[in-house]
């Protein structure tokens, strides 16, 4: 492989010309740094994701609701009077749940009892 002071390279099997991929001021450690960086964060991002989906369909089958593609908890919220997919926690309340709430309250005590509306 032989480079001019442009950065062609000449030497491929058909004899044409390329543009070597590198960035001007940038060397290979550092794009291999950023490389593992941007790599490990996606499968950081991708295994929480996972993780969530994991947990939300295991409650949301503990207490026997429907639930969505994404593991959350297809109900009819009180307080808003709305269809809503949602994270349950581990006392299987909803992510949106406010303990100051009446409609809330009855809420959790709907889905212990099995008798919330879902869609």
């Amino acid at each position: 492989m032989r480079a001019d002071t442009s950065g062609l390279v000449t030497d491929r099997a058909d004899g044409s010309l390329w543009v070597a991929p590198v960035r001007p001021g940038v060397s290979n450690r550092r794009r291999l740094k950023r490389l593992l960086r941007t790599k490990l964060h996606s499968a950081g991002k991708q295994y929480e994701e996972a993780k969530r989906a994991y947990s939300d369909a295991r409650t949301a089958a503990q207490t026997g609701l429907p639930t969505d593609e994404e593991g959350r908890a297809k109900i009819v919220c009180r307080r808003h009077a709305e269809k809503r997919s949602v994270s349950l926690d581990e006392a299987a309340r909803p992510a949106c749940y406010d303990a100051d709430h009446r409609d809330c309250r009855g809420c959790v005590e709907d889905i212990r009892e099995g008798c919330i509306e879902t869609w």
